[in-house]
């Protein structure tokens, strides 16, 4: 039995699996005709059997403890658990909508699967090691610049709640409205907006308000954020160039020494 399901162990059985999985996925968001649509979710719903089989097979070939060393295996697993319920969706009365409505939105699970693809990147364990230490890194420069939006919309609350209700309407909401700002994605829709319900005096300081906070949250501490970010994730690259750069120097150093 076991040797049956030897395919299973072969890595690259399953990213084709995923790939094949991730097109019918695909394919089902665009309202096939009924009879395709119905092949089309058995298909997904068989390749959903054989990663139970992969997960069951490994856990009995290698053992329940040595498959979860395995940080990978982990989370394949988990992967794979959150795509089962959509399995319960086969066994149901299709007459029976209350149950048929609860079992078609865990089937939305499914997608989950997608993310088995990580694990086949390359050199994927050295790039989540470099995140995670560009995450350490950055954390206390992260830390602030929350803070700083959270100062600012807490001021920004108590200054427009009155006039623009909608985007400063209470601490919570001024705090996603002035963090869109920092994105400076649509940034002058806001202060327009209040200078527009406002005087000329208050649209003014309003606009100078805005722009401030469009450059030191937005232009210069995001900026501060991304390049901490990315310098702490090359920066064992850059430790390991040094190395050899080093190295080299001191070869060429004996060599000098040599003819000396």
């Amino acid at each position: 039995m076991k040797k049956l399901f030897t395919p299973l162990l072969n890595d690259h059985v399953i990213l084709w699996l995923v790939i094949i999985n991730s097109i019918l996925i695909f394919a089902q968001g665009f309202g096939l005709p009924e009879p395709y649509q119905l092949i089309v979710m058995l298909c997904d719903d068989l390749i959903t059997v054989l990663f139970v089989i992969e997960l069951i097979t490994k856990l009995m070939v290698y053992s329940p403890h040595e498959y979860l060393k395995s940080h990978w295996n982990l989370f394949d697993g988990t992967v794979i658990i959150l795509a089962v319920p959509s399995l319960f969706s086969l066994f149901l009365n299709q007459a029976d909508e209350s149950h048929m409505q609860y079992f078609l939105v865990l089937r939305v699970l499914r997608v989950f699967k997608f993310f088995r693809f990580i694990k086949y990147f390359p050199n994927i364990d050295k790039l989540l090691k470099a995140v995670q230490h560009a995450l350490k890194a950055s954390v206390i420069v992260l830390f602030g610049f929350v803070i700083y939006n959270f100062v600012i919309s807490i001021l920004s609350c108590f200054f427009y709640r009155e006039i623009a209700p909608e985007y400063f309407g209470d601490p919570l909401l001024s705090f996603y409205s002035i963090f869109k700002i920092f994105t400076v994605e649509g940034w002058y829709e806001i202060p327009d907006l209040i200078a527009s319900r406002s005087s000329l005096t208050v649209a003014f300081l309003t606009k100078c308000y805005f722009a401030v906070i469009l450059i030191t949250g937005g232009i210069f501490g995001l900026s501060l954020v991304n390049s901490i970010f990315v310098d702490a994730m090359v920066q064992d690259n850059n430790d390991e160039l040094e190395k050899k750069v080093d190295l080299l120097n001191k070869k060429i150093d004996r060599l000098l020494d040599d003819q000396s």
